[in-house]
């Protein structure tokens, strides 16, 4: 059968850097850390202090107190970002078959909050089981494309993605899929997560997995930096609209891209780190590009996975340098996590914005916190990693990398679209 095409026709984002699309991209582009001392909670006992908070927002001046509160923060962060990228696409569903319009969405941890305040009023209590009557459906993963489905009235395919860091990378590339196999001409797909908690701090802190610079929490994280200690967590959800071409072309709307091509694919090498040589960074890489039928000279820039620790960082600079050989010194590379930190299963998505913004303004996100003299011997600086800096340049495709935790690898490629 033809496959039909898909396009991205809305974004919408809740981000470390901004409430929306606009402020979130243009912090971005200027640079700007989204990371700084936890206010959430007191954090002082832990090794790290700080983190990617969304700061100063409110899901009360979306929906009422009565209905935010059947919501963890992060299905409020997924009905957010939903709204803002309806919005965006100037999607009037009064005139739309809303069973053909759908919802895929990534979390990686889901409702922790609902879990932690449940758990532990549980525990300090005396033995009386006393629960919130929502907290199954606040915790579970699956809430924020129910709630997203819920709000708007949206009757097409309707599910949750789980694959930790890669969580929405794997829901957009469901999204492109169920489009341009005509299971549907609409879905909103993206994802969202809420973790800086008492155990998400904890368990990434025993882990060792995270930063503790605490000196200097906005240039913590560092990625494809020599003294780079670990990622730093963030929060946050990002939704884009990926619409069947014709349809978009249809009810006239705008278009900022079109999506080419997806790589899925597993490491099967550890449970937490990265094969050391890249292997399936690089085999996903060109699964992307081969079902995008296009080659690595085609691509201009890659939002890298880039989070900043040790192992994962040099992995990926080797998978790329396999896939591109020469040619990756032509490529601009950056991490965006150096700005918004590590949103695990809403970052995929939010880069992914990052992306297709970069495709359709030709400006290219920078890699902030870089030092002259801070340089890695395992990492080739020839390599262009947009340091410090946006660069402008013709950005004909993107590629955006999400590796998660059990070598889960997703890649996604976007393009120009032309007619």
């Amino acid at each position: 059968m033809e496959l039909k095409r898909v396009v991205v026709t809305g974004l919408g984002a809740i981000t470390p850097l901004g409430h929306n699309v606009p402020d979130t991209w243009q912090a971005m582009i200027d640079g700007i850390s989204g990371i700084d001392e936890i206010k959430g909670f007191d954090a002082t006992l832990f090794k790290t202090h700080f983190a990617a908070e969304v700061k100063d927002w409110d899901i009360q001046s979306m929906l009422d107190r009565k209905e935010a509160r059947k919501m963890d923060r992060y299905a409020q962060f997924a009905v957010w970002s939903a709204r803002e990228a309806l919005q965006d696409a100037a999607l009037d569903l009064d005139k739309e078959d809303r069973e053909r319009i759908g919802v895929i969405w990534g979390t990686g941890m889901g409702g922790l909050i609902a879990f932690e305040e449940d758990s532990m009023g549980y525990a300090r209590g005396d033995g009386t089981p006393r629960f919130n009557p929502f907290y199954i459906p606040k915790s579970i993963t699956n809430m924020g494309a129910g709630h997203i489905s819920l709000v708007f009235g949206l009757k097409g395919p309707n599910y949750a993605t789980t694959s930790a860091c890669s969580s929405s990378g794997h829901a957009i590339a469901a999204a492109f899929d169920a489009i341009r196999l005509g299971r549907a001409s609409v879905i909103l797909t993206g994802g969202s997560d809420a973790d800086v908690t008492y155990s998400g701090i904890g368990g990434f802190n025993s882990l060792r997995a995270i930063s503790t610079r605490n000196d200097s929490p906005s240039s913590a994280s560092r990625p494809f930096s020599a003294s780079r200690d670990g990622f730093v967590l963030g929060e946050g959800g990002g939704c884009l609209i990926l619409e069947e071409y014709q349809h978009a072309v249809d009810r006239g709307a705008k278009i900022y891209a079109e999506m080419a091509g997806a790589g899925l694919n597993a490491d099967a090498y550890h449970m937490t780190a990265p094969d050391p040589e890249g292997k399936g960074a690089a085999a996903a890489m060109r699964l992307a590009l081969q079902d995008a039928c296009l080659t690595p000279a085609d691509i201009d820039y890659i939002n890298a996975h880039g989070t900043s620790t040790p192992l994962g960082d040099v992995a990926e600079v080797k998978a790329i340098q396999q896939v591109w050989g020469e040619d990756a010194y032509r490529l601009n590379i950056s991490s965006t996590k150096s700005m918004t930190g590590h949103l695990l299963g809403a970052t995929g998505a939010v880069e992914a914005i990052a992306s297709v913004l970069a495709v359709k303004n030709d400006i290219v996100p920078p890699t902030i916190s870089h030092a002259a003299d801070d340089e890695d011997p395992a990492i080739d600086y020839r390599l262009n990693f947009t340091f410090n800096q946006a660069q402008k340049r013709k950005v004909r495709a993107a590629m955006s990398n999400t590796f998660g935790f059990g070598g889960h690898n997703a890649c996604l490629i976007f393009r120009k679209f032309t007619d």
